[in-house]
């Protein structure tokens, strides 16, 4: 196939651009910083000639978007809302303008979307959509109302020819340089991987290697469309989460970290508290229901795994370097 990676240069686009093309598919990415062979450039608002990639392309994987790793100001926040619903507008127009437009156009989206809870898990038809929750900073609202307008630019697009797939994805855990597993990872090593904030806030994830075949299995069954939870069927509480990844890394023990300390600590990392705070309880209602099965549905055999292939990346490091 020929597949189109709007802003895939991220984490997220990395994991799919090799899994894309270890598969033998032909892969072009869509990026505002064009290096390589297959790395085409656009400013991510506007036509131009990076949307004669996607007239005749078999799939189209939008990712682009600020990235969340960020403090939640009214300007960072305006801009991850921009950059979401105005890449996905254009995305939808060329692929609307295309004379021969892709079978299939999947969205990325977040889990983000659904509310602030703990009691019941959240699936595609059962879960609550955010947004209204008491006891929540009022900003927890705007993420979700980046999330609600990134999916109806999508789903408002003109493109009947074009299947269309709103990835509401979970954090991707993938032994890559600066992505959240490495994140945590580090905290870990360091002795600092306890619960946060008490730790009953559940977390949400999904493996890397599951995230790229769950994609590849939307792409092929034409009979899914609209939301998509891309979530591992086992989100667990934070504490229980950093306890398994402890294991995992052989850490017997790691420092709490109040409420406080936490935001401290996101204040010197320049990212937000929401990321650890919120309680994403998320599950693949339709994709289970669909027949995909994931090799790692559950924490402890994804993390022993992830641990295992970020064991060799690390010692290929030189002293010194990082």
């Amino acid at each position: 196939m020929k597949v189109v990676l709007p802003g895939g240069t991220g984490q997220v686009g990395a994991i799919l651009d090799r899994a894309l093309t270890a598969a033998g598919h032909e892969v072009t990415v869509v990026t505002r910083r064009p290096t390589r062979a297959h790395d085409i450039g656009w400013d991510g608002t506007t036509l131009g000639r990076w949307a004669t990639a996607i007239d005749g392309c078999d799939v189209v994987i939008n990712l682009a978007g600020r990235s969340v790793s960020c403090r939640y100001t009214a300007e960072n926040l305006r801009a991850m809302m921009d950059s979401r619903v105005d890449s996905t507008r254009v995305v939808g127009e060329a692929i609307a303008a295309a004379a021969r437009p892709p079978r299939v156009w999947l969205q990325m989206s977040t889990a983000t979307v659904y509310a602030h809870r703990f009691d019941a898990p959240h699936d595609e038809t059962t879960g609550v959509i955010g947004g209204s929750e008491t006891g929540v900073p009022d900003y927890w609202a705007y993420s979700v109302e980046i999330a609600k307008n990134w999916e109806r630019a999508q789903a408002e697009a003109p493109t009947p020819d074009t299947r269309k797939v709103a990835l509401r994805s979970a954090m991707v855990m993938s032994p890559d340089r600066g992505g959240v597993f490495d994140v945590l990872s580090r905290m870990v090593r360091l002795g600092l991987g306890g619960p946060v904030a008490g730790g009953a806030q559940y977390v949400s994830w999904i493996q890397d290697e599951d995230f790229a075949r769950a994609v590849e299995f939307l792409i092929a069954r034409d009979d899914l469309d609209g939301p998509v939870n891309l979530a591992s069927p086992d989100p667990l509480p934070h504490r229980a989460f950093m306890r398994t990844l402890r294991t995992a890394w052989n850490v017997p023990v790691g420092l709490p970290a109040t409420r406080w300390m936490a935001e401290l600590g996101a204040f010197a990392l320049r990212s937000d508290t929401e990321l650890l705070f919120k309680s994403r309880r998320v599950v693949p209602g339709r994709l289970r229901a669909a027949g995909f099965s994931f090799a790692h549905p559950d924490w402890e055999s994804a993390a022993t795994s992830l641990v295992q292939r970020a064991r060799p990346a690390r010692s290929a490091v030189p002293r010194g370097k990082s």
